[in-house]
């Protein structure tokens, strides 16, 4: 690996070290902190990645994309229905959970939506719910509808409160919300099919 990879790849690290340790909270993280850590000059995080914030982007891509790659289902379920509400609860609680890290992830996956982003990386390991009941072409519809609804509720939670009565800030309320999804979602292939 040539050095200024090595750079790079040393930056990213160290910015995905600080991230971690301050729990997502990206406004407390300066270029400086990450410029004195990795031992680099301040002006290489601007050559490198062209700003605090894209390198901040391109570090949550990589904190999401291992997270959705890792994440696998022990439990054995009955119905792809139900093995995908668990996935999909798991993911929408995740995005609660980690905020910050979510919002950015999201943001930058709408701003530059690539076949790698986590959106569509998330969009395909959803797919890995259906074993039985839906066809390819549809199974990829299904999952891009329910992966857009999780994300705009996220951004949009105050709003959803007050439209359709969900408080994300509770479990429950998170839930119900995407086993009603899942649901509606299912009703509707199977309509289209008949």
């Amino acid at each position: 690996m040539d050095r200024n990879a090595n750079v790079k790849n040393r930056i990213i690290e160290v910015t995905i070290e600080l991230i971690e340790q301050y729990n997502g909270n990206l406004k407390d993280i300066t270029a400086r902190m990450i410029a004195a850590k990795a031992n680099v000059g301040l002006g290489l995080i601007n050559y490198h990645f062209g700003s605090k914030e894209k390198l901040i982007t391109e570090c949550v891509q990589r904190i999401i994309g291992k997270v959705v790659t890792e994440f696998q289902m022990t439990k054995q379920y009955e119905t792809d229905k139900e093995r995908l509400t668990t996935c999909a609860s798991c993911v929408f609680d995740f995005l609660f959970e980690h905020s910050a890290i979510s919002r950015v992830s999201i943001l930058g996956d709408l701003q530059n939506y690539t076949n790698n982003c986590n959106s569509v990386l998330t969009q395909q390991g959803f797919s890995l719910s259906f074993k039985n009941d839906i066809s390819q072409e549809d199974k990829s519809m299904f999952v891009f509808i329910l992966t857009a609804a999780m994300q705009t509720a996220f951004l949009g939670s105050e709003t959803v409160k007050q439209l359709l009565g969900y408080d994300f800030t509770k479990t429950e309320d998170r839930t119900a919300y995407i086993g009603k999804l899942v649901a509606i979602l299912f009703e509707g292939m199977v309509q289209i099919n008949e």
